[in-house]
């Protein structure tokens, strides 16, 4: 592993090539070894006594009383799911499929349904509010869907109740607008321009006013883009995304003027993270660091020969991300250096999608019958334990937290997990 320096703001001086690891998989087949204090526990429904049971848990997540005094599980063993519920939309939406606000767990599902995040109890759900799959974006207390009845506008809606408080007023302008991203101000759109023969060969980012609920600013992307492909983020004043032409682009929020663009060697289709004027992209065999400002260099991290990094996360001021070496590391974001690296995963399913909760952080796994949502201490990267559900589904796990409650969709499934 190097860390190549290109600013370095603290003055820290890049570290020189540490020894490299043998490669720990060899034609998707793990061959390494857990070393010792690294622990897991794949457990499902199937197992009796096992975390992951299939029995209908009580209100208030099973403890008396409904609150957040969870027991801590003994080394290597996953605590129960609280509760498990049907989903239909499957998990092969984006990361924004999943959301908790408060106490309330959002399923971009078909109904768009809302459950109690402490019993799994129903709350509320819309047939036809939500596209299945469509990334739930949320602005202040409000959020933001395209229309479900395809009319081309936007709708707000109280996330406690499903009441919609707010739609746009784009008077036809737009096909199929879409929100990649909100903030207290605008609500961010990727559109088509809609033709006289009602066609749409061209397609805009856009702002909505969220006062007036028209369009402040649109700006035109290149002929060819496609209007699918997009991964954004909102940071302060700035909108950054990455696009299936393998640009990193940064806009500036309040009039949408790009303030720059650059290529990466991969188009980035899974995550991009942004945090204290910088954004981190994960570059095939590097993950970089770029000042939001005006795109130079801050830093870039590589992997071993032949390895690859997953998208990344920043929380707590700590930067997650994996590699296809099956490595989990935790960065310094603002200097590139590493906090930890657990080079030791070898056997276990890759974590891609990450929450935080005190001192653990939690992981969501990709494609693996024997992945599911894992948990490690912060402070030195052992995997602590793994629930699986036991249902042998490929599909991708998503957890999203919320207080001392995990909120997870795997599969046709969504369940809650005590944060322990």
């Amino acid at each position: 592993m190097t860390t190549r320096h290109i600013r370095k703001p603290d003055g820290y001086a890049a570290d020189g090539a540490l020894t490299r690891r043998r490669l720990l998989r060899m034609a998707g087949v793990g061959l390494g070894v857990a070393v010792a204090g690294t622990v897991t526990a794949a457990c499902g429904p199937e197992e009796a006594g096992a975390s992951g049971g299939t029995e209908k848990p009580k209100p208030g997540g099973g403890e008396k009383g409904g609150g957040d005094a969870f027991t801590t599980p003994p080394a290597g063993r996953a605590p129960r799911a609280l509760w498990q519920e049907p989903a239909g939309v499957g998990s092969l939406g984006s990361d924004e499929v999943l959301a908790v606000v408060g106490d309330v767990v959002l399923i971009a599902d078909d109904p768009l349904t809302a459950r109690d995040l402490a019993t799994g109890e129903k709350l509320w759900s819309l047939p036809g509010a939500a596209q299945p799959g469509a990334r739930l974006i949320m602005g202040g207390d409000t959020l933001y869907l395209a229309s479900g009845t395809y009319d081309g506008d936007l709708v707000g809606l109280d996330p406690a109740t499903g009441k919609e408080t707010w739609r746009s007023r784009l008077d036809g302008a737009y096909a199929q607008p879409r929100p990649i991203g909100a903030d207290t101000e605008r609500v961010y759109v990727l559109a088509g321009i809609l033709e006289k023969d009602l066609s749409s060969r061209r397609n805009v980012i856009a702002a909505v006013d969220i006062r007036t609920g028209k369009a402040v600013w649109n700006e035109q992307r290149d002929a060819g883009t496609e209007e699918y492909g997009i991964t954004p983020t909102v940071l302060g004043d700035r909108l950054v995304y990455t696009d299936h032409r393998e640009n990193l682009t940064v806009r500036d929020t309040a009039t949408g003027r790009q303030l720059w663009t650059k290529k990466i060697s991969r188009s980035n289709w899974d995550r991009i993270a942004a945090h204290d004027g910088a954004v981190y992209v994960a570059d095939g065999r590097h993950l970089r660091s770029f000042a939001l400002d005006d795109g130079a260099e801050r830093w870039a991290l590589e992997t071993e020969e032949f390895g690859t990094f997953n998208g990344p996360t920043v929380l707590e001021g700590v930067l997650y991300a994996s590699d296809s070496v099956h490595a989990l590391w935790a960065v310094d974001p603002a200097t590139g250096k590493r906090r930890w690296h657990n080079a030791d995963l070898g056997e276990f399913s890759v974590p891609l999608q990450f929450a935080q909760v005190g001192d653990t952080l939690y992981a969501a796994t990709e494609f693996d019958e024997n992945g599911g949502v894992q948990a490690y201490d912060v402070r030195s990267g052992t995997l602590r334990w793994t629930y699986n559900d036991g249902s042998g589904s490929v599909d991708p796990w998503y957890v999203v937290a919320g207080g001392k409650r995990l909120a997870a969709l795997h599969g046709r499934r969504v369940l809650a997990l005590p944060a322990v």
